[in-house]
């Protein structure tokens, strides 16, 4: 989006929201812009489809997806492909593949990272393990401890990325498993306290590495009605601070645009997830004036 095109329309009052900022500093400066695009729970979902299904008909499809992932970046090539976790798990190409073409595909349409969700770990950790070569892109996550696991090495809890002059930190949050996922599949993992972790994150990423933008991967989940006290993206935007966006998953929650919540000191949080199976690809536009301000939009683009 060009940048008079971005200042008319939040002129207008559309969908597109400044963060604490004013927006005349957009027009009189150099704006600087970040894509960030996600998805999340896609289940090894590659084809599209059917056109007979009853509710999802001739949508999603890797394809598709990646023709417009490619689209994207043609306009702007200043661009994070991101997936909030539970990539395994749904069709008969994981039964068969065991998340080979999954990954390799991701590879393809160069994701740079993703965080991992609880069927991740439906072949066990070692069938996580065994699948890893055909990555080319980060995993990320800060409050699963792999240490004691074949899993060991192949996690980080964050990653930096560089894109215009824009710093970006991104780090990962999984569920807890126990409960969810048969022990015999993720071993010795241990999950740690996520909103104790994410507090240990930002002060990383903001404060030592001095990010302009912090992203949370996350598979927390958007909320849950039944378990209010429950750890949750909306939670955690509650709980913490100097997050700018959490992507989410596990819950399968359709946001046509990101929830903007606020944060411990009563600043703008962006929550978003996608829904699920690949249907919908996320976006969402950072813009940075040179004092560092933003202003972003955020929508969900059907596949």
């Amino acid at each position: 989006m060009k940048r008079r095109e971005f200042i008319e329309k939040t002129a207008a009052g559309s969908a597109l929201l400044s963060l604490g900022v004013s927006l005349s500093s957009f027009e009189t400066s150099k704006t600087r812009q970040l894509t960030v695009l996600h998805t999340n729970d896609v289940h090894s979902y590659i084809d599209p489809f059917p056109a007979d299904h009853p509710r999802n008909a001739n949508m999603g499809g890797v394809a598709r997806r990646a023709a417009l992932i490619e689209t994207i970046r043609k306009e702007n090539p200043n661009v994070l492909l991101l997936d909030a976790g539970d990539i395994f798990q749904g069709t008969p190409y994981f039964n068969y593949y065991g998340g080979e073409l999954e990954f390799k595909l991701m590879s393809m349409m160069q994701y740079d990272a993703s965080t991992i969700g609880n069927h991740d770990f439906d072949n066990g950790v070692e069938g996580l393990h065994a699948q890893m070569p055909h990555a080319k892109f980060e995993f990320i996550s800060a409050n699963y401890d792999f240490k004691n696991t074949v899993m060991d090495g192949f996690v980080k809890p964050y990653k930096i990325f560089h894109k215009n002059g824009i710093k970006v930190g991104v780090f990962g949050l999984g569920i807890e498993l126990a409960g969810l996922v048969d022990k015999g599949m993720y071993k010795e993992t241990v999950y740690n306290d996520p909103v104790e972790t994410a507090q240990d994150m930002v002060r990383i990423l903001k404060k030592e590495q001095q990010c302009d933008i912090v992203i949370c991967l996350s598979h927390l989940g958007y909320k849950y009605r039944d378990e209010p006290t429950k750890i949750c993206d909306l939670k955690l935007a509650e709980l913490t601070q100097d997050i700018d966006l959490i992507i989410g998953g596990h819950t399968h929650t359709f946001l046509d645009k990101p929830t903007v919540a606020k944060n411990l000191v009563g600043k703008e949080v962006l929550v978003n997830q996608v829904g699920c199976y690949g249907i919908n690809l996320g976006r969402i536009d950072f813009y940075l004036d040179n004092n560092k301000a933003k202003a972003f939009e955020g929508k969900s683009i059907i596949v």
